[in-house]
Protein backbone atom coordinates (compact mmCIF):
# COMPACT_ATOMS: atom_id res chain seq x y z
CA UNK A 1 0.00 0.00 0.00
CA UNK A 2 1.13 3.62 -1.04
CA UNK A 3 -0.25 6.53 1.09
CA UNK A 4 0.09 10.24 -0.66
CA UNK A 5 -0.69 13.43 -0.21
CA UNK A 6 -3.75 15.26 -1.70
CA UNK A 7 -1.88 17.89 -4.40
CA UNK A 8 -4.98 19.95 -3.24
CA UNK A 9 -5.46 20.03 0.27
CA UNK A 10 -2.43 17.71 1.20
CA UNK A 11 -4.68 15.14 2.74
CA UNK A 12 -2.78 11.66 3.55
CA UNK A 13 -4.92 9.17 1.37
CA UNK A 14 -4.03 5.33 0.19
CA UNK A 15 -3.84 3.52 -3.00
CA UNK A 16 -3.92 -0.13 -2.26
CA UNK A 17 -2.50 -2.76 -4.52
CA UNK A 18 -6.43 -3.91 -5.66
CA UNK A 19 -6.77 0.28 -6.77
CA UNK A 20 -3.25 -0.12 -8.40
CA UNK A 21 -4.76 -3.51 -10.89
CA UNK A 22 -7.54 -1.65 -11.95
CA UNK A 23 -5.77 1.86 -12.78
CA UNK A 24 -4.03 -0.56 -15.21
CA UNK A 25 -7.09 -1.75 -16.64
CA UNK A 26 -7.39 1.11 -17.64
CA UNK A 27 -3.78 2.49 -18.33
CA UNK A 28 -4.34 5.18 -15.62
CA UNK A 29 -1.63 6.25 -12.75
CA UNK A 30 -2.74 6.81 -9.93
CA UNK A 31 -4.84 9.59 -8.89
CA UNK A 32 -2.97 12.65 -7.32
CA UNK A 33 -5.87 14.13 -5.43
CA UNK A 34 -7.54 12.51 -2.28
CA UNK A 35 -10.95 11.12 -2.61
CA UNK A 36 -12.80 13.97 -1.58
CA UNK A 37 -11.08 16.16 -3.89
CA UNK A 38 -11.85 14.36 -6.96
CA UNK A 39 -15.32 14.19 -6.21
CA UNK A 40 -15.28 18.18 -5.65
CA UNK A 41 -14.16 18.30 -8.73
CA UNK A 42 -16.05 16.13 -10.77
CA UNK A 43 -19.27 17.41 -8.85
CA UNK A 44 -18.27 21.17 -9.93
CA UNK A 45 -18.91 20.45 -13.70
CA UNK A 46 -22.67 19.48 -13.18
CA UNK A 47 -25.65 22.03 -12.38
CA UNK A 48 -28.91 20.73 -11.07
CA UNK A 49 -30.97 23.81 -10.25
CA UNK A 50 -29.70 26.91 -11.37
CA UNK A 51 -32.07 27.48 -14.65
CA UNK A 52 -32.41 30.28 -16.79
CA UNK A 53 -35.00 31.47 -19.79
CA UNK A 54 -33.13 31.93 -22.62
CA UNK A 55 -32.73 32.11 -26.58
CA UNK A 56 -31.93 28.97 -28.49
CA UNK A 57 -28.64 30.01 -30.34
CA UNK A 58 -30.09 28.24 -32.83
CA UNK A 59 -33.70 29.47 -33.40
CA UNK A 60 -33.81 31.83 -31.49
CA UNK A 61 -36.57 30.34 -29.70
CA UNK A 62 -37.07 30.63 -25.57
CA UNK A 63 -36.59 27.80 -23.33
CA UNK A 64 -35.56 26.85 -20.20
CA UNK A 65 -31.92 26.56 -20.00
CA UNK A 66 -29.05 25.79 -17.22
CA UNK A 67 -27.12 28.12 -19.19
CA UNK A 68 -28.01 31.74 -18.93
CA UNK A 69 -27.57 34.29 -22.47
CA UNK A 70 -24.08 35.66 -23.52
CA UNK A 71 -22.11 32.52 -22.93
CA UNK A 72 -18.84 32.25 -24.93
CA UNK A 73 -20.44 29.13 -26.66
CA UNK A 74 -23.57 28.28 -28.39
CA UNK A 75 -26.53 26.81 -26.71
CA UNK A 76 -29.06 24.68 -28.49
CA UNK A 77 -32.48 23.31 -27.28
CA UNK A 78 -32.97 19.55 -26.75
CA UNK A 79 -35.12 19.29 -30.10
CA UNK A 80 -32.71 21.22 -32.34
CA UNK A 81 -29.37 19.40 -30.41
CA UNK A 82 -30.86 15.87 -30.96
CA UNK A 83 -31.48 16.88 -34.62
CA UNK A 84 -29.72 15.24 -37.03
CA UNK A 85 -29.35 18.18 -39.74
CA UNK A 86 -25.97 19.29 -37.79
CA UNK A 87 -22.71 17.54 -37.45
CA UNK A 88 -20.59 18.54 -34.41
CA UNK A 89 -17.93 16.80 -36.59
CA UNK A 90 -17.61 19.88 -38.67
CA UNK A 91 -15.74 21.73 -35.56
CA UNK A 92 -13.21 18.98 -35.32
CA UNK A 93 -9.40 20.42 -34.64
CA UNK A 94 -5.62 19.12 -35.31
CA UNK A 95 -4.62 18.07 -32.02
CA UNK A 96 -0.95 20.59 -31.07
CA UNK A 97 1.77 18.53 -29.40
CA UNK A 98 2.73 21.94 -28.54
CA UNK A 99 -0.23 23.11 -26.21
CA UNK A 100 -1.38 21.23 -23.31
CA UNK A 101 -4.34 18.87 -24.03
CA UNK A 102 -7.11 20.84 -21.66
CA UNK A 103 -6.04 23.98 -23.03
CA UNK A 104 -7.33 22.77 -26.86
CA UNK A 105 -10.29 21.00 -25.12
CA UNK A 106 -11.47 24.66 -23.95
CA UNK A 107 -11.02 25.95 -27.56
CA UNK A 108 -13.11 23.29 -28.59
CA UNK A 109 -15.82 23.27 -25.89
CA UNK A 110 -16.40 27.24 -26.60
CA UNK A 111 -17.43 26.47 -30.35
CA UNK A 112 -19.58 23.48 -30.78
CA UNK A 113 -23.58 23.90 -29.58
CA UNK A 114 -24.29 22.48 -26.49
CA UNK A 115 -27.46 20.78 -24.87
CA UNK A 116 -29.75 23.73 -23.35
CA UNK A 117 -31.26 21.45 -20.28
CA UNK A 118 -30.67 17.89 -20.33
CA UNK A 119 -34.55 15.75 -20.37
CA UNK A 120 -34.84 13.20 -22.76
CA UNK A 121 -38.26 11.73 -23.89
CA UNK A 122 -40.31 13.90 -21.46
CA UNK A 123 -43.72 15.41 -22.17
CA UNK A 124 -45.03 18.62 -20.25
CA UNK A 125 -41.69 18.83 -18.21
CA UNK A 126 -39.88 21.43 -19.75
CA UNK A 127 -38.94 22.85 -16.24
CA UNK A 128 -36.91 19.80 -15.16
CA UNK A 129 -32.95 18.80 -15.71
CA UNK A 130 -31.24 15.31 -15.91
CA UNK A 131 -34.85 13.44 -16.81
CA UNK A 132 -35.78 10.67 -18.92
CA UNK A 133 -39.71 9.73 -19.36
CA UNK A 134 -41.18 12.35 -17.17
CA UNK A 135 -44.60 13.35 -17.32
CA UNK A 136 -45.76 16.39 -16.27
CA UNK A 137 -43.38 17.17 -13.68
CA UNK A 138 -41.73 20.60 -12.33
CA UNK A 139 -38.60 20.81 -11.25
CA UNK A 140 -38.02 17.45 -11.06
CA UNK A 141 -34.36 16.88 -10.73
CA UNK A 142 -32.68 13.55 -11.87
CA UNK A 143 -36.11 11.89 -11.93
CA UNK A 144 -36.69 8.68 -14.21
CA UNK A 145 -40.18 7.93 -15.06
CA UNK A 146 -42.09 10.09 -12.58
CA UNK A 147 -45.28 11.56 -13.44
CA UNK A 148 -46.83 14.45 -12.05
CA UNK A 149 -44.39 14.86 -9.62
CA UNK A 150 -43.11 18.48 -8.38
CA UNK A 151 -39.43 19.78 -6.63
CA UNK A 152 -38.00 16.70 -6.31
CA UNK A 153 -33.80 15.16 -6.48
CA UNK A 154 -33.23 11.39 -7.45
CA UNK A 155 -36.88 10.27 -7.76
CA UNK A 156 -37.74 7.33 -10.02
CA UNK A 157 -41.09 5.20 -11.09
CA UNK A 158 -43.46 7.60 -8.99
CA UNK A 159 -46.38 9.57 -9.21
CA UNK A 160 -47.97 12.66 -7.37
CA UNK A 161 -45.12 13.21 -4.86
CA UNK A 162 -43.33 16.68 -3.87
CA UNK A 163 -40.79 18.15 -2.28
CA UNK A 164 -38.77 14.36 -1.75
CA UNK A 165 -34.90 13.42 -1.99
CA UNK A 166 -34.68 10.03 -3.04
CA UNK A 167 -37.53 8.46 -3.64
CA UNK A 168 -38.79 5.57 -5.44
CA UNK A 169 -41.51 3.40 -7.15
CA UNK A 170 -43.65 5.69 -4.39
CA UNK A 171 -47.15 7.68 -4.71
CA UNK A 172 -48.52 10.78 -3.03
CA UNK A 173 -44.88 11.67 -0.79
CA UNK A 174 -44.34 14.63 0.64
CA UNK A 175 -40.90 15.78 2.54
CA UNK A 176 -39.51 12.47 2.42
CA UNK A 177 -36.08 11.11 1.99
CA UNK A 178 -34.85 7.90 0.94
CA UNK A 179 -38.43 5.94 0.83
CA UNK A 180 -38.86 3.13 -1.48
CA UNK A 181 -42.10 1.85 -2.45
CA UNK A 182 -43.95 3.99 0.06
CA UNK A 183 -47.81 5.39 -0.51
CA UNK A 184 -48.92 8.63 1.42
CA UNK A 185 -45.88 9.15 2.99
CA UNK A 186 -44.81 12.60 4.57
CA UNK A 187 -42.37 14.34 6.56
CA UNK A 188 -40.39 10.98 7.03
CA UNK A 189 -37.44 9.59 6.36
CA UNK A 190 -35.92 6.06 5.51
CA UNK A 191 -39.36 4.23 4.81
CA UNK A 192 -39.76 1.13 3.21
CA UNK A 193 -43.23 -0.67 2.18
CA UNK A 194 -44.86 1.74 4.54
CA UNK A 195 -48.12 3.83 3.64
CA UNK A 196 -50.54 6.61 5.64
CA UNK A 197 -47.81 7.72 7.64
CA UNK A 198 -46.29 10.79 9.18
CA UNK A 199 -43.16 11.67 10.87
CA UNK A 200 -41.97 8.48 10.86
CA UNK A 201 -38.20 7.28 10.81
CA UNK A 202 -36.70 4.30 9.91
CA UNK A 203 -40.28 1.94 9.70
CA UNK A 204 -41.16 -0.81 7.20
CA UNK A 205 -43.84 -2.45 6.01
CA UNK A 206 -45.91 -0.10 8.06
CA UNK A 207 -49.19 1.70 7.97
CA UNK A 208 -50.85 4.46 9.75
CA UNK A 209 -48.07 5.23 12.01
CA UNK A 210 -47.41 9.00 13.82
CA UNK A 211 -44.37 9.48 15.38
CA UNK A 212 -42.51 6.37 15.52
CA UNK A 213 -39.21 4.96 14.38
CA UNK A 214 -37.32 1.84 14.29
CA UNK A 215 -41.11 -0.19 13.28
CA UNK A 216 -41.55 -3.43 11.85
CA UNK A 217 -44.69 -4.56 10.19
CA UNK A 218 -47.01 -2.41 12.81
CA UNK A 219 -50.10 -0.24 12.25
CA UNK A 220 -51.42 2.49 14.28
CA UNK A 221 -48.79 3.07 16.10
CA UNK A 222 -48.19 7.05 17.72
CA UNK A 223 -44.75 7.57 19.13
CA UNK A 224 -43.97 3.92 18.85
CA UNK A 225 -46.83 2.72 21.12
CA UNK A 226 -49.90 1.08 19.63
CA UNK A 227 -53.79 2.66 19.66
CA UNK A 228 -56.83 1.28 18.05
CA UNK A 229 -58.08 2.80 14.92
CA UNK A 230 -60.49 5.04 16.36
CA UNK A 231 -57.43 6.76 18.53
CA UNK A 232 -55.76 7.36 15.52
CA UNK A 233 -57.98 9.00 13.95
CA UNK A 234 -58.35 10.97 16.53
CA UNK A 235 -54.96 11.81 17.36
CA UNK A 236 -54.40 12.85 13.56
CA UNK A 237 -57.47 14.93 13.58
CA UNK A 238 -56.01 16.70 16.55
CA UNK A 239 -52.86 17.16 14.71
CA UNK A 240 -54.57 19.22 11.70
CA UNK A 241 -51.94 18.82 9.67
CA UNK A 242 -53.76 21.17 7.55
CA UNK A 243 -52.45 23.88 9.56
CA UNK A 244 -48.98 25.27 8.49
CA UNK A 245 -48.46 26.34 12.08
CA UNK A 246 -49.48 22.89 13.97
CA UNK A 247 -47.33 21.37 11.24
CA UNK A 248 -44.51 23.35 12.53
CA UNK A 249 -45.00 22.02 15.56
CA UNK A 250 -45.07 18.67 14.52
CA UNK A 251 -41.50 18.73 12.45
CA UNK A 252 -40.21 20.05 15.43
CA UNK A 253 -41.07 17.29 17.31
CA UNK A 254 -40.13 15.13 14.54
CA UNK A 255 -36.74 16.48 14.65
CA UNK A 256 -36.12 15.98 18.74
CA UNK A 257 -38.10 13.49 19.87
CA UNK A 258 -38.35 10.88 16.56
CA UNK A 259 -35.10 11.44 14.88
CA UNK A 260 -32.64 11.98 18.32
CA UNK A 261 -34.45 8.94 20.21
CA UNK A 262 -34.42 6.83 16.74
CA UNK A 263 -31.54 3.78 16.87
CA UNK A 264 -29.59 4.94 14.01
CA UNK A 265 -27.32 1.75 12.18
CA UNK A 266 -23.70 2.69 11.62
CA UNK A 267 -24.80 2.71 8.00
CA UNK A 268 -27.87 2.29 6.24
CA UNK A 269 -26.75 -0.57 4.16
CA UNK A 270 -28.95 -3.87 2.96
CA UNK A 271 -27.81 -7.07 1.28
CA UNK A 272 -24.08 -5.55 1.37
CA UNK A 273 -20.62 -7.64 1.62
CA UNK A 274 -17.59 -6.12 2.59
CA UNK A 275 -18.86 -2.55 1.98
CA UNK A 276 -18.14 0.87 3.20
CA UNK A 277 -20.16 3.96 3.03
CA UNK A 278 -23.91 4.83 3.59
CA UNK A 279 -27.41 3.75 1.77
CA UNK A 280 -26.11 0.72 -0.41
CA UNK A 281 -27.89 -2.40 -1.32
CA UNK A 282 -27.41 -5.82 -3.18
CA UNK A 283 -23.86 -5.03 -3.57
CA UNK A 284 -20.53 -6.25 -2.77
CA UNK A 285 -17.02 -5.05 -2.54
CA UNK A 286 -17.64 -1.69 -2.61
CA UNK A 287 -15.04 1.17 -0.70
CA UNK A 288 -16.30 4.55 0.42
CA UNK A 289 -19.53 4.44 -1.70
CA UNK A 290 -23.00 6.32 -1.28
CA UNK A 291 -26.46 5.44 -2.12
CA UNK A 292 -25.56 3.05 -4.56
CA UNK A 293 -27.44 -0.41 -5.54
CA UNK A 294 -26.22 -3.46 -7.46
CA UNK A 295 -22.69 -2.70 -7.55
CA UNK A 296 -19.96 -4.56 -7.37
CA UNK A 297 -16.03 -4.19 -6.54
CA UNK A 298 -16.11 -0.65 -7.17
CA UNK A 299 -15.03 2.28 -4.79
CA UNK A 300 -15.80 5.93 -4.71
CA UNK A 301 -19.33 6.02 -6.00
CA UNK A 302 -22.15 8.68 -5.20
CA UNK A 303 -25.56 8.02 -6.76
CA UNK A 304 -25.04 5.19 -9.20
CA UNK A 305 -26.36 2.05 -9.94
CA UNK A 306 -25.24 -1.27 -11.46
CA UNK A 307 -21.60 -1.11 -11.53
CA UNK A 308 -19.01 -3.18 -11.88
CA UNK A 309 -15.30 -2.39 -11.80
CA UNK A 310 -15.53 1.07 -11.35
CA UNK A 311 -14.04 3.80 -9.46
CA UNK A 312 -14.57 7.57 -8.95
CA UNK A 313 -18.49 7.59 -10.89
CA UNK A 314 -21.11 10.25 -9.47
CA UNK A 315 -24.63 9.77 -11.00
CA UNK A 316 -23.66 7.10 -13.42
CA UNK A 317 -26.55 4.13 -14.26
CA UNK A 318 -27.25 1.12 -16.24
CA UNK A 319 -24.11 -0.92 -16.30
CA UNK A 320 -21.13 1.26 -16.20
CA UNK A 321 -17.77 -1.41 -16.48
CA UNK A 322 -14.31 -0.86 -15.72
CA UNK A 323 -14.95 3.08 -15.90
CA UNK A 324 -13.15 6.19 -14.19
CA UNK A 325 -13.88 9.89 -13.30
CA UNK A 326 -17.23 9.83 -14.45
CA UNK A 327 -19.99 12.51 -13.89
CA UNK A 328 -24.12 12.18 -15.32
CA UNK A 329 -23.14 9.18 -17.53
CA UNK A 330 -24.90 6.01 -18.70
CA UNK A 331 -23.63 2.65 -19.22
CA UNK A 332 -20.20 3.81 -20.08
CA UNK A 333 -17.58 1.07 -20.49
CA UNK A 334 -13.54 0.86 -20.55
CA UNK A 335 -14.05 4.50 -20.61
CA UNK A 336 -12.42 7.35 -18.03
CA UNK A 337 -13.03 11.07 -17.78
CA UNK A 338 -16.24 11.77 -19.55
CA UNK A 339 -19.04 13.90 -18.50
CA UNK A 340 -22.85 13.51 -19.65
CA UNK A 341 -22.34 10.60 -22.20
CA UNK A 342 -24.09 7.90 -22.79
CA UNK A 343 -23.55 4.34 -24.29
CA UNK A 344 -20.27 4.41 -25.09
CA UNK A 345 -17.05 2.32 -24.65
CA UNK A 346 -13.59 3.17 -25.13
CA UNK A 347 -14.15 7.01 -24.70
CA UNK A 348 -12.12 9.25 -22.70
CA UNK A 349 -12.04 12.73 -21.90
CA UNK A 350 -15.27 13.12 -23.97
CA UNK A 351 -18.15 15.41 -23.17
CA UNK A 352 -22.27 14.86 -24.09
CA UNK A 353 -20.84 11.96 -26.46
CA UNK A 354 -23.74 9.33 -26.93
CA UNK A 355 -23.81 5.68 -29.00
CA UNK A 356 -20.17 5.92 -29.30
CA UNK A 357 -16.89 4.39 -29.18
CA UNK A 358 -13.33 5.49 -29.38
CA UNK A 359 -13.42 8.94 -28.91
CA UNK A 360 -10.88 11.26 -27.56
CA UNK A 361 -11.26 15.16 -26.41
CA UNK A 362 -15.01 15.16 -28.19
CA UNK A 363 -17.97 17.03 -27.36
CA UNK A 364 -21.40 16.33 -28.60
CA UNK A 365 -20.73 13.60 -31.39
CA UNK A 366 -23.71 11.08 -31.47
CA UNK A 367 -23.38 7.31 -33.14
CA UNK A 368 -19.11 8.45 -33.64
CA UNK A 369 -16.63 6.35 -34.16
CA UNK A 370 -12.61 7.43 -34.02
CA UNK A 371 -12.43 10.77 -33.44
CA UNK A 372 -10.08 12.90 -31.79
CA UNK A 373 -11.35 16.61 -30.76
CA UNK A 374 -14.19 16.46 -33.18
CA UNK A 375 -12.01 15.26 -36.18
CA UNK A 376 -12.69 12.44 -37.81
CA UNK A 377 -10.02 9.61 -38.30
CA UNK A 378 -9.36 6.00 -39.63
CA UNK A 379 -9.22 3.09 -37.38
CA UNK A 380 -5.34 2.94 -38.30
CA UNK A 381 -4.64 6.89 -38.07
CA UNK A 382 -6.66 6.91 -34.72
CA UNK A 383 -4.86 3.96 -33.07
CA UNK A 384 -1.70 5.46 -34.39
CA UNK A 385 -2.62 8.93 -32.89
CA UNK A 386 -3.92 7.74 -29.63
CA UNK A 387 -0.79 6.77 -27.47
CA UNK A 388 1.07 9.50 -28.56
CA UNK A 389 -1.79 11.72 -27.19
CA UNK A 390 -1.67 9.85 -23.79
CA UNK A 391 2.48 9.97 -23.66
CA UNK A 392 1.75 13.54 -24.37
CA UNK A 393 -0.63 14.04 -21.77
CA UNK A 394 1.75 11.90 -19.14
CA UNK A 395 4.68 14.59 -19.81
CA UNK A 396 2.50 17.18 -19.35
CA UNK A 397 0.84 16.04 -16.38
CA UNK A 398 -2.53 15.81 -17.03
CA UNK A 399 -3.37 12.14 -18.43
CA UNK A 400 -5.55 10.68 -15.36
CA UNK A 401 -6.74 14.05 -14.28
CA UNK A 402 -10.51 15.36 -14.72
CA UNK A 403 -11.29 18.63 -16.23
CA UNK A 404 -9.88 21.37 -14.69
CA UNK A 405 -12.85 23.13 -12.83
CA UNK A 406 -11.71 26.49 -13.96
CA UNK A 407 -13.58 25.65 -17.56
CA UNK A 408 -16.42 24.67 -15.66
CA UNK A 409 -19.15 27.01 -17.44
CA UNK A 410 -21.12 27.39 -14.01
CA UNK A 411 -20.14 28.69 -11.28
CA UNK A 412 -18.95 26.59 -8.21
CA UNK A 413 -21.83 28.20 -6.06
CA UNK A 414 -24.31 26.64 -8.92
CA UNK A 415 -23.50 23.27 -9.01
CA UNK A 416 -23.80 20.50 -6.55
CA UNK A 417 -20.25 20.64 -5.27
CA UNK A 418 -21.36 23.73 -3.23
CA UNK A 419 -24.46 21.23 -1.66
CA UNK A 420 -21.50 18.78 -0.56
CA UNK A 421 -18.61 20.51 -0.19
CA UNK A 422 -20.07 24.29 0.32
CA UNK A 423 -17.17 27.19 0.24
CA UNK A 424 -17.42 30.77 0.54
CA UNK A 425 -16.57 33.12 -2.64
CA UNK A 426 -12.87 33.68 -1.46
CA UNK A 427 -12.35 30.06 -0.54
CA UNK A 428 -13.90 28.52 -4.09
CA UNK A 429 -11.47 31.56 -6.03
CA UNK A 430 -8.66 30.42 -3.87
CA UNK A 431 -9.35 26.44 -5.10
CA UNK A 432 -9.23 27.45 -8.37
CA UNK A 433 -12.59 27.19 -8.64
CA UNK A 434 -15.24 30.08 -10.45
CA UNK A 435 -17.86 32.02 -8.67
CA UNK A 436 -21.53 32.80 -10.20
CA UNK A 437 -21.56 36.59 -8.85
CA UNK A 438 -25.17 37.09 -6.80
CA UNK A 439 -27.97 38.79 -8.42
CA UNK A 440 -28.49 41.98 -7.07
CA UNK A 441 -31.82 42.12 -7.84
CA UNK A 442 -34.01 42.86 -4.90
CA UNK A 443 -36.73 40.60 -4.30
CA UNK A 444 -40.10 41.88 -5.00
CA UNK A 445 -42.46 42.72 -1.71
CA UNK A 446 -44.98 39.77 -1.59
CA UNK A 447 -48.23 40.62 -2.50
CA UNK A 448 -50.51 38.32 -0.44
CA UNK A 449 -50.67 36.85 3.04
CA UNK A 450 -50.45 32.98 2.91
CA UNK A 451 -53.73 31.57 4.92
CA UNK A 452 -52.53 29.71 7.68
CA UNK A 453 -54.82 26.63 6.77
CA UNK A 454 -54.44 25.15 2.85
CA UNK A 455 -58.70 25.18 3.14
CA UNK A 456 -58.40 28.62 3.29
CA UNK A 457 -55.92 29.27 0.18
CA UNK A 458 -58.01 30.37 -2.93
CA UNK A 459 -56.77 29.10 -6.37
CA UNK A 460 -55.75 32.89 -7.32
CA UNK A 461 -52.74 32.34 -4.92
CA UNK A 462 -51.19 31.04 -8.16
CA UNK A 463 -50.79 34.35 -9.70
CA UNK A 464 -49.41 35.92 -6.80
CA UNK A 465 -45.78 37.02 -6.15
CA UNK A 466 -44.70 35.30 -2.84
CA UNK A 467 -41.47 35.70 -0.82
CA UNK A 468 -39.18 32.98 0.66
CA UNK A 469 -39.23 33.18 4.98
CA UNK A 470 -35.55 32.10 4.28
CA UNK A 471 -33.78 33.57 1.88
CA UNK A 472 -36.07 36.24 1.01
CA UNK A 473 -36.55 35.04 -3.01
CA UNK A 474 -39.37 35.35 -5.01
CA UNK A 475 -40.94 32.16 -5.80
CA UNK A 476 -44.53 31.03 -7.06
CA UNK A 477 -46.97 28.33 -6.66
CA UNK A 478 -48.21 26.62 -9.59
CA UNK A 479 -51.25 25.35 -10.28
CA UNK A 480 -50.83 21.27 -10.07
CA UNK A 481 -48.83 21.99 -6.79
CA UNK A 482 -51.77 23.83 -5.27
CA UNK A 483 -54.05 21.27 -6.16
CA UNK A 484 -51.49 18.49 -4.73
CA UNK A 485 -51.58 20.83 -1.57
CA UNK A 486 -55.47 20.77 -1.65
CA UNK A 487 -56.05 16.67 -2.06
CA UNK A 488 -53.53 15.76 0.67
CA UNK A 489 -54.51 18.97 2.85
CA UNK A 490 -50.82 20.17 3.03
CA UNK A 491 -50.28 23.42 3.64
CA UNK A 492 -49.06 26.20 1.41
CA UNK A 493 -44.75 26.15 2.12
CA UNK A 494 -43.51 29.58 3.21
CA UNK A 495 -40.18 28.61 1.57
CA UNK A 496 -38.87 28.51 -2.08
CA UNK A 497 -38.36 25.13 -3.82
CA UNK A 498 -34.20 25.76 -3.36
CA UNK A 499 -34.77 26.47 0.47
CA UNK A 500 -37.22 23.06 0.83
CA UNK A 501 -34.30 21.34 -1.04
CA UNK A 502 -31.81 22.68 1.52
CA UNK A 503 -33.02 22.04 4.77
CA UNK A 504 -34.12 18.26 3.47
CA UNK A 505 -30.47 17.96 2.60
CA UNK A 506 -29.50 19.30 6.03
CA UNK A 507 -31.18 16.23 7.40
CA UNK A 508 -28.39 13.98 5.77
CA UNK A 509 -25.68 12.57 6.84
CA UNK A 510 -22.36 14.19 5.41
CA UNK A 511 -20.67 11.55 2.83
CA UNK A 512 -17.72 11.42 5.01
CA UNK A 513 -16.65 8.05 6.95
CA UNK A 514 -15.72 8.66 11.06
CA UNK A 515 -14.80 6.44 13.35
CA UNK A 516 -16.91 5.91 16.62
CA UNK A 517 -18.09 2.76 18.89
CA UNK A 518 -21.47 1.30 18.68
CA UNK A 519 -23.64 2.90 21.71
CA UNK A 520 -25.21 -0.41 22.97
CA UNK A 521 -22.27 -2.52 23.05
CA UNK A 522 -19.00 0.22 22.46
CA UNK A 523 -17.48 -2.01 19.43
CA UNK A 524 -15.94 -0.01 16.92
CA UNK A 525 -18.29 1.42 14.06
CA UNK A 526 -17.29 2.99 10.76
CA UNK A 527 -20.43 5.45 9.72
CA UNK A 528 -21.41 9.10 8.54
CA UNK A 529 -22.43 10.49 11.81
CA UNK A 530 -20.23 13.24 12.36
CA UNK A 531 -20.40 13.33 15.93
CA UNK A 532 -20.42 10.27 18.31
CA UNK A 533 -24.13 9.38 19.87
CA UNK A 534 -25.14 6.76 22.25
CA UNK A 535 -28.21 5.64 20.28
CA UNK A 536 -25.48 4.57 17.07
CA UNK A 537 -25.06 1.57 17.21
CA UNK A 538 -23.46 -1.33 14.95
CA UNK A 539 -25.12 -3.65 12.54
CA UNK A 540 -25.18 -6.75 14.89
CA UNK A 541 -26.53 -4.13 17.79
CA UNK A 542 -29.37 -2.67 15.34
CA UNK A 543 -30.83 -6.08 14.29
CA UNK A 544 -31.14 -7.61 17.59
CA UNK A 545 -32.48 -4.01 18.57
CA UNK A 546 -34.75 -3.25 15.95
CA UNK A 547 -36.24 -7.39 14.66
Amino acid sequence: MTTNNCKTCSAKYDITPEDEKFYAKLDLPSPTLCPICRNKRRMAWRNDRSFYIRKSDKSDEQFISIYPEKTPFPVWKPAEWYAEDWDPRDYGQDYDFNKPFFEQWNELLQKVPRLGIDIVHCENSEYCNYCGDDKNCYLDIAGEANEDCYFNLFTKYSRDCADNTFVYKSDLCYESLHCHTCHNVRYSMHMEGCADCAFCFDCKSCQNCLFSYNLRHKKYYIFNEEHTKEEYEKKLKELNLGSYSNTQISLQIWEDKVINKAIHRDQYNVQTEECSGNNIKNSKNCRETYNATNCWDSNFLYDVLDTKDCYDLNYSLYKPEVAAELISTLNMRYSACNMASHYCHNTFYCDMVNNSDYLFGCISINRGHYCILNKQYTEEEYKELFPKIVTHMRQTGEWGEFFPAKYSPPGYNETIAQEYFPLTEEQAKKEGFNWKPKDKTPPKPQTYKIPNNIKDVPKEITKEILACETCGKNFRLIEQELKFYRRQEIPVPHTCPDCRHEARHRLRNPRILNQHKCGKCSAPITTTYHKELPNIYCEKCYLESVY
